[in-house]
């Protein structure tokens, strides 16, 4: 006998509609969607969905058929556009979709639900009725993140995809369960000594090709690789081996399959209506419509869910440029100017400052991250002071000078002094990532070590003396999986990174030099406390265009005692008794060098420091003597 819906059953009130109309609801994930609950002594699902200009909504599955007229739901009498029901013996697991009729022109399709919080495995569509039961074993590390996560702590940020990190070739060569990862997972990130995983999107996606850019869940991790729950394991794993978990967000646009957010009731309901504004014609996406406050509300309770309910540390937001300027990836006359003739998105400015207070306000112990491509300023600043409000910003300008800059054969090097230098210009305008992700190791550009000039010796110690560059640069650190020891090929995401080459002297030589990259950063506050700060940066030398040399100060601490002096030879030529101009005399040992034989290097070095001598050099009263290896970063610190 067929189960009857029943109606006039709600988890509204009156002020969750007032809110969700003014785009001031972040917990919608708590009201629509499929939610198990119990009614009158009986167990079932309730459904609710927003789909205003729907003629008639049923829900359809396993439960019944899939019969799209069996169960169908009724629109709420207040106008809001949400449609409800309450389905008895419906429970956890059930496999659901929404058969939606429009208004308009005879349009209906089945789609999936938008709030879903489990999804059928790809290439199946549909979703999943699902409890979010867990029982956390992160409760120390949640109550000190605050203090881990703040801006004057190390970061540094291992990016990972999850479907290629590792694989079981054994077994197909599938990739590991979200389970299997943790372990993996934090046992080699504690070993490399990182302090945050980043990972590339975990929310459903249809397209796998996509790597997780092409969001349709936005409240569900992908079923690839296991469950809600399992997802949540893997969090915690990390959490309880001290390692934080940043997540990449995408509010900018979504894909258009059909079973997802595109024409959702017969209408352009999340997306604009214009193609000009709500197409984009390089990603063939459609583009979120961030002056709706139904959408800003949607998009930002994901947000909020993901930290609250998988104990996220931070969300890295995608694609913000494409948000920020209407005329993004668009020619003349394929763009619609603002009502003040400009190229500037105020709709999105206004939803990422909303965004970033929201989230900051429910959560002030995690961070944002911003990847943003232009010199739109103030990203990492409030908004009462006229700024994005997130807590950092992508660095990359940084990230292709660096490149490009390390690229070149040492000969010419000294023709682009300035690509090396410029960053300091700007380094603290924002509060900056410096990072070497996954778009620079894809699309023909060819992995880290690939990019780099000469023979194999020149390739490795280029790499390591990039490496020791970045650290030592002002600014959080982040890098993509595989460079860390050296990947030849470009990353491909349907294989694991190449775990193989480190059977290999050179490639061990390059992981051993990040691992210890990672103990000195986090064991030296000089490194990152006044990362954001010009007071903990002092040039030394960047004028010797001549010979691809710097050599800077980091300073930690109020009185800047704490100091680090970092010295880098980007020519393959060793530099005997280099004179450096340093502020106070007494020893200065040589803590790390990128060409220690120990790495891979040729043993160039300073016998363990150097004594400063009272003799002036630019401006300074001491000098000291260094030997700078070929290819070469080394870090001294002041000895006490």
């Amino acid at each position: 006998m067929a189960i009857e819906v029943r109606h006039g059953i709600s988890r509204f009130s009156d002020l969750d509609i007032y809110l969700f109309r003014q785009g001031n609801h972040f917990r919608l994930y708590e009201k629509l969607g499929s939610h198990v609950m119990e009614v009158d002594g009986v167990s079932g699902t309730y459904f609710a969905l927003w789909a205003p200009n729907a003629r008639s909504i049923s829900v359809m599955g396993d439960f019944n058929g899939w019969d799209t007229r069996s169960h169908p739901l009724s629109a709420r009498w207040d106008g809001s556009g949400i449609w409800e029901g309450f389905v008895p013996g419906v429970g956890s697991g059930a496999i659901y979709k929404y058969h939606i009729v429009s208004r308009y022109r005879n349009y209906q399709a089945d789609k999936g639900d938008p709030f879903a919080f489990h999804w059928e495995v790809s290439p199946r569509t549909a979703s999943a009725v699902w409890d979010l039961d867990y029982e956390w074993g992160d409760k120390d590390w949640m109550e000190d993140r605050g203090g881990k996560n703040a801006l004057d702590k190390p970061f540094s940020i291992y990016e990972v995809h999850l479907g290629s990190w590792r694989r079981v070739p054994e077994e197909g060569n599938r990739p590991l369960n979200y389970r299997e990862m943790a372990h993996y997972l934090a046992d080699y990130v504690k070993e490399m000594g990182f302090t945050h995983v980043e990972f590339l999107p975990v929310m459903e996606h249809p397209f796998y090709g996509s790597w997780g850019y092409q969001v349709l869940g936005y409240f569900a991790p992908t079923s690839r690789y296991g469950t809600p729950q399992d997802f949540m394991y893997l969090v915690d794993h990390l959490h309880q081996n001290g390692i934080g978990v940043i997540l990449d967000w995408v509010p900018s646009h979504f894909p258009n399959d059909a079973h997802g957010l595109v024409y959702f009731d017969g209408t352009h309901l999340y997306e604009h209506r214009d193609p000009k504004k709500g197409f984009h014609p390089e990603w063939k996406s459609y583009i979120f419509n961030h002056g709706r406050n139904e959408v800003k509300a949607f998009l930002i309770s994901s947000a909020i869910y993901w930290l609250e309910k998988y104990h996220a540390d931070g969300l890295r937001v995608d694609a913000v440029a494409s948000m920020l300027y209407l005329d993004y990836g668009r020619k003349h006359g394929e763009w619609i100017p603002n009502e003040y003739g400009g190229k500037e998105n105020i709709d999105a400015i206004n939803f990422l400052r909303s965004f970033n207070e929201a989230v900051y306000k429910a959560h002030p112990d995690i961070q944002t991250l911003a990847e943003e491509s232009t010199a739109w300023p103030m990203v990492s600043r409030p908004p009462y002071l006229g700024g994005l409000g997130f807590g950092m910003k992508w660095n990359m300008g940084w990230m292709h000078d660096t490149l490009r800059y390390f690229s070149l054969d040492p000969i010419y090097r000294k023709y682009h002094h300035n690509e090396l230098t410029f960053s300091i210009w700007y380094a603290f305008y924002e509060n900056f990532v410096l990072p070497l992700s996954h778009d620079e190791v894809v699309y023909g550009k060819g992995s880290l070590l690939g990019r780099m000039p000469g023979d194999n010796w020149r390739k490795f110690a280029s790499l390591r003396a990039l490496f020791g560059y970045m650290y030592g640069h002002p600014g959080k650190k982040l890098l993509f999986m595989g460079g860390e020891f050296g990947q030849w090929n470009e990353w491909y995401h349907e294989e694991s990174i190449h775990w193989h080459l480190l059977q290999y002297a050179p490639h061990q030589g390059v992981q051993k030099w990040l691992r210890d990259l990672n103990a000195f950063y986090r064991s030296e506050p000089a490194l990152y406390e006044r990362d954001f700060e010009q007071d903990g940066f002092e040039w030394v030398d960047f004028s010797d265009w001549e010979g691809s040399a710097i050599a800077f100060l980091r300073k930690g601490g109020g009185d800047g005692k704490n100091q680090v002096l970092v010295a880098c030879n980007f020519t393959p030529v060793p530099r005997k008794g280099y004179l450096l101009g340093v502020p106070s005399g007494g020893y200065w040992k040589e803590v790390l060098n990128s060409d220690s034989a120990y790495y891979g290097g040729s043993g160039v070095g300073n016998s363990g420091g150097v004594e400063a001598a009272p003799v002036p050099h630019f401006g300074r009263p001491y000098s000291l003597p260094v030997d700078l290896p070929p290819l070469g970063v080394v870090f001294f610190r002041k000895e006490a």
